[in-house]
């Protein structure tokens, strides 16, 4: 099944969500279609054209939007001066809100990758009677044992990788949160030392994915990588500001939620939130999903198979 055809927005805005940010939004396919809301990953990494090739622009209405600080919503996470208190899970959540407001939706289906499942599932989870459906891949929901595999864990896997990601940490640093510890970096008011520090962290990120091409281009822009690394490190090290309990997983405790709601999770037999059975342990306390596995591919919403599945979860749930 191809991807359908590359297709440009007909309707673009910046939207005032408070706190002096504004959020970049755009729609694309047919105004008058089924809506959907793509949340990208990251968190910080901003929207690309790819996922609108995932919907059938003669059925669906499709709203994409760069999540506060990244993409070209304001104030970027880039500049030091960027306030991130005001940049949480609760306050993207919200955003979500005020832009279905905004665009006079009532429901939606919701699409989201990596970070943006979990932001997916916990919009859906506070506000269930406006997602009419979700379609997730590279799924996670944000428990701290993720964060801890993804960086310390991982480790064990990739010892000479970890041993330089480690190796940027003053040695003090070195024995605990260590997403926590990058932030603490990433807020120095010295301009080297957070440059380092964004190169350090992407260099992991990069180094841990399990299948190639080991290269993600993006990473070698340097306001990118400033950007992105920080949005990173400030979620990862506050337990992704799902509160207490995240220990266990937030997420996966309140899966009940969820109940009404058809889903589709696809995921890649090699990403490594394999290794803590996340997609598995979600896909059976939710009732009413589909757990889609695609052999050898790892977290890549663009790889065969999964772009594959992707479409057909979408097609399936246009006719609803």
């Amino acid at each position: 099944m191809a991807l359908y055809p590359e297709i440009e927005p007909y309707d673009h805005g910046m939207l005032d969500v408070g706190d002096g940010n504004r959020v970049h939004w755009e729609t694309c396919g047919n105004p008058h279609g089924k809506p959907a809301l793509v949340l990208h990953g990251g968190p910080g990494s901003g929207c690309s054209p790819y996922p609108r090739r995932l919907f059938d622009p003669a059925v669906y209405r499709i709203v994409l939007l760069d999540q506060r600080g990244c993409g070209r919503s304001t104030p970027p996470a880039s500049a030091y001066e960027t306030d991130m208190s005001v940049n949480t899970t609760a306050h993207l959540i919200a955003d979500l809100e005020l832009l279905r407001r905004e665009l006079g939706i009532g429901r939606w289906l919701v699409w989201g990758v990596s970070w943006g499942s979990v932001l997916g599932l916990r919009y859906a989870q506070t506000y269930p009677e406006v997602v009419s459906e979700l379609v997730l891949t590279g799924v996670a929901t944000g428990a701290s044992p993720e964060v801890a595999l993804l960086t310390r864990g991982l480790g064990k896997i990739f010892p000479a990788a970890f041993e330089r990601f480690v190796g940027e940490l003053p040695v003090g640093e070195r024995g605990g949160n260590l997403a926590a510890a990058y932030n603490r970096l990433l807020e120095s008011p010295d301009a080297e030392v957070r440059a380092r520090a964004a190169r350090a962290w992407t260099d992991w990120e990069t180094a841990i994915i399990p299948a190639p091409p080991r290269s993600v281009p993006r990473y070698e822009d340097p306001v990118f990588r400033l950007g992105f690394a920080r949005t990173v490190t400030h979620y990862w090290g506050n337990d992704h500001f799902l509160g207490e309990g995240n220990d266990q997983g937030v997420v996966l405790r309140d899966a009940h939620l969820l109940k009404g709601i058809p889903g589709t999770l696809v995921q890649g037999s090699l990403d490594f939130g394999n290794l803590l059975g996340i997609v598995w342990r979600l896909h059976h306390a939710w009732q009413g999903s589909e757990l889609v596995m695609i052999d050898e591919v790892g977290h890549d919403a663009g790889a065969p198979g999964v772009a594959e599945a992707l479409v057909a979860a979408t097609d399936k749930y246009a006719v609803r």
